[in-house]
């Protein structure tokens, strides 16, 4: 069985000085899935290409899946679950990944790396740094799917987000809030861009130890990531470097930030200037007067 690490980093992105890039985060995956599901459902897969291989290896031959029928597209965490009438394809985003689903595309390029044709259109993964990827498991109870899924929080946009049970996990962990949030292992997809987001709408700063939150600062830290991500996901997601729909449509939350990317700009609350540090080599962005410690 090919193995898969979901929390493999390479040495590269290991150094302090590395500038890691704007990645796809809830927002941009569900607005994806979204703009191709549909169209996609009950299609027949004709033909599958592969270029470069990708973060984790597919895990059967391509052929394996010719004359399979898509039945649905569902979304957990970052991941897209592209049923099958005979298994399932988890796809990765990575750092830089998008994915387009059109009747017909020009000639792959040197940075698309999976290819799956159907009788509906054809769906292509676009990954400039090879950190996305596609698996093929028989089921999502396969060991893989389970090693990639099972450590995931709950969804912060259904209902199994609840407040109370948010702050119990919350005051279990002595890690910046920041950091607990991009782990991922409480509330799932909270990413760089919407923590940021979140932590200022809720008044709280980001190196403030989890642990120490108390419950109405934790209730007031609920309220605002389900509201930025429903913002965001009504905005199509932030487009910053890389990140367009499957139709191509680009986001436009990144003009509604109130604190993401706008070190030395005056806060839209308060007009102190919005700082910056760095959290696990991830940048972070904060209003000093606007978000206590």
């Amino acid at each position: 069985m090919d193995s898969i690490s979901p929390t493999r980093v390479p040495p590269s992105l290991r150094h302090p000085g590395f500038p890691v890039p704007p990645v796809p985060e809830l927002p941009e995956v569900e607005v994806t899935r979204r703009s191709f599901a549909e169209r996609i459902a009950g299609a027949t897969i004709e033909g599958v290409r592969l270029g470069k291989p990708l973060r984790w290896p597919l895990g059967c031959e391509p052929s394996v899946l010719l004359g399979r029928r898509v039945s649905s597209v569902h979304r957990r965490g970052k991941y897209l679950l592209v049923h099958l009438d005979h298994g399932c394809l988890l796809l990765h985003l990575g750092m830089s990944g998008s994915l387009q689903f059109a009747p017909t595309l020009p000639a792959p390029g040197v940075h698309d790396h999976f290819e799956m044709q159907t009788d509906r259109g054809v769906l292509r993964l676009h990954d400039p740094r090879r950190f996305g990827a596609v698996v093929h498991v028989p089921s999502l109870d396969d060991a893989r799917a389970r090693k990639l899924l099972d450590g995931l929080g709950v969804e912060p946009l259904e209902p199994g987000f609840d407040p109370v049970a948010f702050h119990r996990s919350l005051a279990k962990r002595r890690a910046s809030i920041k950091q607990v949030l991009l782990a991922g292992d409480i509330v799932v997809g909270v990413g760089n861009i919407y923590a940021s987001e979140a932590l200022f709408l809720a008044g709280i700063r980001p190196t403030a130890r989890a642990d120490r939150i108390s419950r109405p600062r934790a209730a007031r830290l609920h309220r605002a990531i389900i509201d930025v991500l429903q913002r965001a996901l009504a905005l199509g997601g932030s487009t910053l470097r890389d990140f367009s729909s499957a139709q191509g449509e680009s986001g436009y939350f990144q003009l509604d930030a109130m604190v993401y990317d706008r070190a030395g700009q005056p806060c839209r609350v308060c007009a102190t200037p919005v700082r910056a540090i760095r959290q696990g080599q991830r940048s972070t962005f904060f209003c000093p007067l606007c978000q206590r410690p």
